[in-house]
């Protein structure tokens, strides 16, 4: 199986701990990803994903900070770590997005996406 480091996007999109929850979800949608790292002094203080977003919507919550909508303290995966180790972590976490982390330092992120991927690579869609 392959390590997290392989298949992990690098282009990671980070937001600081005062940024708008409603500028945090616009980046979100222009980058077309579904979490993204909060940052304060590059540390990783929290992550904010769709699902964030959609509870604060349903609570009117989307005009303040990140800082109080984030997960803070996320489970995080380093990149040396098997794609395998990272799904056990979300499964049993139920979440979709880890943050890649190497030397306290924020260096990519690993999707549910990521790893359904490399189930099915080798698979067609149907009727194809």
């Amino acid at each position: 199986m392959p390590t997290v480091g392989e298949i992990m996007s690098r282009d990671v999109l980070a937001v600081t701990p005062t940024a708008t929850l409603a500028e945090a979800a616009a980046r979100m949608n222009e980058r077309s990803v579904g979490a993204v790292v909060v940052l304060d002094a590059d540390r990783l203080v929290g992550i904010v994903t769709e699902r964030d977003v959609l509870r604060a919507v349903a609570t009117g919550g989307v005009d303040g900070p990140v800082s109080g909508t984030m997960t803070s303290s996320p489970e995080t995966v380093e990149p040396d770590e098997s794609a395998g180790q990272a799904a056990v972590l979300m499964i049993h976490g139920g979440f979709r997005h880890l943050p890649v982390v190497s030397d306290g330092a924020v260096v990519g992120m690993i999707s549910i996406r990521d790893l359904v991927r490399l189930t099915v690579e080798d698979e067609a869609p149907r009727g194809a």
